[in-house]
């Protein structure tokens, strides 16, 4: 992380060094010792935002007032060129020249007046109620005169420096901006926030890489004594997930990135916050893609390797050839004479794991790892999603500092005031140190996975700053792309020099999101252009098929579904929607249409759609739903899926299906049913069971 020096700092924002650490402690809360010391870049980046905002708002005052000094300096030069053509000669003077000296000499008096003027600072906006009572004044006669002055506001309603002074005016106050205190550079506490070497030891974060099915996820459960993998779609580990062990009394924060190569920006994304990477390679199987491609991120990054080669109890197991292929990409075993630790490992038997996890502390205390807990929290963003009861979910990662519950928060282009702190294993925390991984409630929409956080001073000042993000990307985002409109599309049909697959990319989470949408856009060649139109956190809409239909776009959903609305438009705009659970199968789809390869065998057919309306729950029997079918038809035995705010929860079959007390083959639409779905019981009020079959689609023959 590269850093600025404060007197270098101080010199590009022209203002003293001196002035440049009052703000930094008043404004940031953050302690610097003297003009030395140096701060992050990221801090730099904020505190030049606020300077550059104050600066243009001084501007705009100092210009009205150089222009009201240039007026009166031209009316006084004109009274003494006036002067000296008249020479001594007495005019009499009229009535009006007479009341306009009065005037001026009322007003002379006012400016003396007004330097006796009690002075108050305040901020660039202040409620009324606020300033009534700096004022000593009723709120309801400072309502009064804001009404005299064209301004009506409640007593809640934030005003503007430039209304204050004229209400001010009226009260016989002076108004001026608050400015950071002048602190003498007395005796200070010991710099923490910047000095290293001063700094607390904090834990290790260590990523688990490697190819598909290698045995990262089982790894790591075996280290932590829990199961995932089964939970998985396809067994692959689908958003990243962070968890923090105990070893010894040390703690290990462990990130587990996904395995396939569509995860390529998550998995280097992971390689930046992390410490210490643990590369997953099977012994039967040696070095896959995949595992290459880790290993250039780890050097990129920089990050020490330990490479754990897993799957050592299986038939057909050679470690000593998994050295060999690694000495090709220049990771040589220490016992090979080189600088790598190579430990044979099974996360079966669990043998192998206490080593690895004695070199992963090893690793750490040669790193000397620290960082300040006493300073405002910083750090990255691991994961977000949108969740429908508690709203906008992040899981953040905590570089430095100590984050808190009630913390304001600027995270990327959105901010928010964190409302509750979960820890890995989802239980409340109200603080959390360098190296923990947490689960936060409270922002204001959903941010990007890999973001940036910083905690500032309060949530207005979060707001203002995550505003100026908003449009600066905006702006960015509006230079960079072109808009999609149907006569853009026909010219280039009509010319015929540009094929263009247009594609709107729904997701679940974040992170599963930016993924899809890299790995997509590669697949372009010289014939066709792949191009991501929209991407998105959630469920499919009317939205999406509407600019899907503008665009003659695909819509890909990656375990998201349409609603009914969505549904019933796509049909009648013949918009194609394509749903997955499994990137890689999205990937091989687009992949062989654009070949011309793609020869369909099944079709998805949606039979019909039910909404749970009641839940009962019969002991040895399970948990009954009382449903009411919305379109279609439900039949027994067919299979169904689970939606829960438009969110895949199961995909499964239907165990039971009745009618009153007896058992029903089906039960079409605007009638009312039970049922019960196979091994699986957490049924809720409100969610949508979708039914469907798969048809054989017979190949047309060729003309």
């Amino acid at each position: 992380m590269t850093k600025i020096r404060v007197h270098e700092l101080a010199k590009e924002l022209d203002i003293s060094s001196k002035e440049l650490i009052t703000l930094l402690m008043n404004e940031f809360n953050i302690e610097v010792k003297n003009h030395m010391s140096v701060v992050d870049d990221e801090d730099a980046e904020l505190i030049k935002e606020l300077i550059i905002e104050n600066a243009k708002k001084q501007n705009t005052v100092e210009n009205k007032e150089i222009a009201v000094e240039t007026k009166k300096g031209l009316v006084e030069q004109y009274e003494e060129i006036l002067e000296e053509e008249v020479g001594n000669v007495k005019i009499k003077k009229t009535k009006k020249q007479e009341a306009e000296e009065k005037v001026n000499k009322d007003q002379k008096i006012a400016a003396e007046k007004a330097k006796d003027f009690e002075i108050l600072e305040i901020d660039k906006t202040i409620t009324v109620k606020e300033i009534a009572e700096k004022f000593n004044k009723p709120t309801n006669e400072v309502m009064k005169q804001l009404m005299f002055v064209g301004v009506m506001a409640s007593m809640n309603q934030e005003i503007d420096f430039n209304t204050a002074q004229k209400l001010a005016a009226k009260f016989e106050f002076k108004l001026i901006l608050k400015e950071t205190e002048n602190l003498g550079v007395a005796e200070e506490e010991e710099d923490l926030f910047e000095d290293k070497e001063e700094g607390k030891k904090r834990p290790p974060v260590v990523t688990v890489m490697g190819h598909v099915d290698h045995g990262k996820t089982s790894l790591l459960d075996a280290i932590r004594k829990a199961k995932v993998t089964e939970s998985e779609a396809g067994g692959i580990t689908q958003h990243i997930g962070a968890y923090t062990v105990n070893i010894s009394g040390e703690k290990i924060t462990f990130l587990d990135t996904p395995g396939h190569e569509a995860f390529t920006a998550m998995r280097a994304r992971g390689a930046q916050i992390t410490d210490i990477v643990i590369l997953v390679v099977a012994a039967d199987d040696g070095l896959m893609p995949q595992t290459i491609e880790a290993i250039n991120h780890c050097k990129a990054a920089n990050v020490p390797i330990i490479v754990a080669i897993n799957k050592i109890d299986k038939a057909g197991a050679n470690v000593e050839n998994v050295k060999q292929e690694l000495t090709q990409y220049g990771l040589v075993s220490e016992d090979w004479g080189g600088d790598t630790v190579c430990l044979p490992v099974s996360a079966r038997t669990k043998e192998g794991l206490d080593e690895l996890l004695e070199m992963v502390v090893l690793t750490a205390e040669i790193q000397e790892l620290k960082a300040n807990a006493n300073r405002h929290a910083k750090g990255t963003v691991i994961e977000a999603k949108l969740d429908k009861q508690r709203g906008p979910v992040a899981s953040l990662l905590v570089q430095n500092g100590t984050l808190h519950v009630g913390d304001s928060i600027l995270v990327g282009s959105t901010y928010g005031r964190i409302r509750a702190m979960f820890d890995d294993k989802g239980k409340k925390i109200k603080t959390a140190g360098p190296s923990i991984p947490v689960e936060i409630l409270g922002l204001s929409e959903v941010p990007a996975a890999g973001d940036r956080f910083t905690v500032v001073k309060d949530e207005k000042t979060a707001r203002d700053l995550a505003d100026k993000r908003k449009m600066k990307l905006r702006s960015e985002y509006l230079q960079s792309t072109h808009k999609v409109s149907l006569e853009d599309l026909y010219n280039q049909i009509k010319e015929g020099k540009i094929k263009e697959l247009g594609l709107i990319v729904k997701a679940d989470v974040q992170g599963s999101l930016e993924a899809i949408r890299q790995t997509l856009e590669k697949l372009s060649n010289d014939s066709v252009k792949v191009r991501v139109i929209h991407g998105a956190v959630g469920t499919i809409t009317e939205t999406d098929i509407t600019l899907a239909s503008a665009s003659n776009a695909i819509i890909i959903g990656f375990n998201v579904r349409p609603d009914t609305n969505a549904l019933l438009l796509a049909d009648k705009e013949a918009v194609e929607i394509k749903t997955y659970s499994i990137i890689y199968n999205a990937i091989d789809d687009i992949k062989a249409a654009m070949e011309g390869m793609l020869e369909p065998e099944y079709k998805e057919v949606i039979l019909g759609r039910t909404e749970i309306r009641q839940i009962y729950k019969v002991s040895n029997v399970g948990t009954i739903a009382g449903c009411y079918v919305l379109d279609g038809k439900i039949t027994r035995g067919a299979s169904i899926r689970l939606l829960r705010s438009g969110i895949i929860v199961l995909d499964g079959t239907l165990n039971s299906l009745k009618r009153f007390k007896d058992d029903a083959k089906e039960v079409a639409a605007g009638y009312e049913c039970g049922l019960s779905i196979e091994k699986f019981n957490d049924i809720r009020e409100g969610d949508i069971i979708e039914a469907y079959e798969m048809q054989e689609i017979k190949p047309k023959a060729k003309a």
